[in-house]
């Protein structure tokens, strides 16, 4: 597809099967849990890149700069390193954004001489390392974040995923804001929204409503 991302970009499912992620999804496990959120806050932000120019999915809609491909470079970024380096499994691919001379939030948008389709392969990259990593050790398994201070570490691989399922989640919510703010598409995923079962012309009532009781509650106020 030309010119905008399409749907074999949206999810990283070559490595994990669909019998797999419904295991996980049931299982009551430690280590399935973490897998499963781990998944879905990854596929949560992966498609809001689907059907998008590359001037949408770069430019910034907030007055800090968020945009869609900048968060996924985050995201991969920050996975790669949290599930790799931290516990000894550095990621082969150099991320210069990260280094120390770089300016602030160089991981955050995406340069024209970085095309998207290297932001997601950087992307998938990541989570198959971090996925091997999963696979490799134990919940309890120790390691060092160098960026936190002394006294936060050493760490085990159960804190760091359910620290890193926060962050990715967090900006999972700020990529379903910029895509609604870009063409109105929303919800958890292309297969469950997680919205309420009703038709278009609900929504600019239901907007009307919260928007005049904002303004009788600044009035009283």
């Amino acid at each position: 597809m030309t010119g905008t991302v399409g749907h074999a970009d949206r999810i990283c499912g070559d490595s994990i099967s669909g019998n797999r992620r419904r295991a996980e999804e049931l299982s009551v496990a430690p280590d399935d849990v973490i897998r499963a959120y781990l998944h879905r806050s990854r596929d949560a932000l992966i498609w809001k890149l689907d059907g998008l120019s590359e001037y949408d999915l770069r430019r910034p809609l907030t007055p800090t700069g968020t945009n869609l491909l900048g968060l996924i470079k985050h995201t991969a970024s920050v996975t790669a390193d949290y599930l790799g380096a931290v516990f000894g499994r550095p990621f082969e691919r150099e991320m210069p954004w990260l280094g120390e001379d770089a300016e602030p939030n160089a991981d955050l948008w995406v340069t024209a001489d970085e095309s998207r389709e290297e932001i997601v392969q950087l992307w998938h990259d990541a989570w198959t390392h971090a996925d091997a990593t999963l696979d490799a050790l134990p919940l309890d398994a120790t390691g060092v974040v160098p960026w936190w201070p002394s006294e936060r570490n050493p760490v085990t691989l159960h804190q760091i995923a359910v620290h890193l399922i926060a962050e990715l989640h967090r900006h999972a919510g700020h990529a379903d804001i910029v895509r609604e703010q870009i063409d109105g598409a929303a919800g958890m995923l292309p297969t469950a929204d997680n919205l309420p079962a009703v038709d278009a012309g609900w929504w600019p009532s239901y907007v009307e409503r919260v928007e005049t009781a904002a303004r009788a509650a600044g009035a009283l106020g």
